[in-house]
């Protein structure tokens, strides 16, 4: 047990000389320090000069930030679900509920688009990205194996992201989620080698919220991802959404000013604007250099699997002690590491006298401890959050 104590200490004192940034007494988690860390832990044999190169680009950068939002409230609203179904055993379902799902769903609908839309980028070749394409303008055959031992590497490293991000929790859903995201349920590599069928075991209330309603089913070659469903997707969606991030709108609503700010601005002003992104923006003092919480006592357990185990819907037992299973299970969740987050709901919008052509200025790594403007924003009083009380699970 010794042995292996030294150990890891020789192995933290090994990221901390060669890895890990100077901090200062009020410091603050980064996405930075989360590559860090997945990056020293990863097998050097699927390192490479080209995955380091674009998990540093700005564009990736985006699509990290997006992708920790996106998984961080389906895993939220995927416990609300879980929750709203139990209560559905001894209530009516009503217009108030539906609505609420509704809103569930749409959110859960755009921050997959924030998420396509750098997705596009980089899959295509675009922006700073066409030397990493297997067709660019110097080659004149395809590089197709290249590119897809590349694009394994980075769905790989960007699940070890979101789940330290996370709080190193989750890791099963993550996976599954994240593959099923990029490769459509067909593809998904993570479904296949465990054999979940997790989208099977949801009835269709959950399905409709979780998955979406931008479906498109077509033979093997012809299918789409769920992002790509969602870029094409008959729906009502805010063209503002594709430039988020990227372009300097003049006037934002509440609602896509908050989703501008975990795109773009700088961590240390998360906190300032009640912004949430797993551990990021949280008191570096918090945790440990391997990004561990220092305090793990009131982090475990609290899995919306537990509560799916805990409580099995075809128990064969009586509506009472359903019921104070139920009770029991509302009032165990404990104290969670980051806060849930609560996404603006849907305001008007303006339309601009032109488009815009003015882009965001770019974070730079080792700029992002200067001081900058971030204009605030004011929370919608009555703005639909997915938080874990039993206020929210009126039905």
């Amino acid at each position: 047990m010794g042995h292996n104590r030294r150990g890891v200490k020789v192995y933290e004192q090994k990221f901390k000389k060669r890895m890990q940034r100077k901090t200062s007494e009020n410091d603050v988690v980064m996405l930075q320090d989360v590559k860090d860390v997945v990056l020293f832990t990863a097998p050097s044999s699927i390192l490479s000069p080209a995955v380091i190169n674009m998990l540093h680009l700005p564009t990736t950068e985006r699509f990290l930030r997006a992708l920790i939002l996106c998984c961080q409230y389906y895993l939220q609203i995927w416990e609300v679900m879980s929750l709203r179904t139990i209560e559905l055993e001894t209530k009516i379902p009503t217009d108030r509920s539906k609505k609420i799902e509704l809103n569930y769903r749409e959110d859960l609908e755009d921050l997959r688009l924030l998420v396509a839309k750098e997705y596009c980028i980089i899959i295509s070749g675009g922006e700073e990205y066409t030397k990493y394409h297997h067709m660019d303008k110097e080659k004149k055959q395809s590089m197709s194996k290249k590119e897809a031992t590349l694009f394994e590497t980075i769905i790989c490293i960007s699940i070890q992201i979101v789940w330290i991000a996370l709080g190193r929790k989750y890791y099963n859903q993550i996976e599954l989620e994240i593959n099923r995201m990029l490769k459509s349920d067909i593809y998904n590599s993570a479904e296949h080698k465990r054999d979940t069928k997790y989208l099977s075991k949801m009835n269709p209330r959950e399905r409709l919220v979780l998955v979406g309603h931008c479906m498109h089913v077509g033979k093997k070659l012809n299918t789409r991802s769920p992002l790509m469903n969602e870029v094409f997707c008959d729906r009502n969606i805010g063209f503002r959404l594709y430039g988020l991030g990227a372009l300097q709108y003049s006037r934002l609503n509440t609602r896509l000013r908050y989703l501008e700010s975990i795109l773009s601005d700088p961590e240390h002003t998360f906190g300032n604007v009640g912004i949430t992104l797993g551990i990021i923006g949280i008191q570096r003092a918090k945790f440990d250099i391997m990004l561990r919480e220092l305090s793990m006592a009131a982090s475990t357990s609290g899995s919306s699997s537990s509560i799916r185990q805990s409580i099995s819907r075809s128990s064969r037992v009586s509506r009472v002690s359903r019921v104070m299973s139920r009770r029991s299970t509302v009032t165990a969740v404990p104290k969670k590491l980051y806060p849930d987050i609560c996404i603006p709901e849907k305001g008007p919008e303006s339309l601009p006298d032109q488009f815009p052509r003015k882009m965001l200025p770019k974070l730079s790594r080792h700029a992002r401890n200067k001081s900058y403007n971030v204009p605030p924003y004011d929370h919608e009083p009555e703005a639909t959050c997915a938080c874990l009380n039993t206020s929210n699970l009126a039905v």
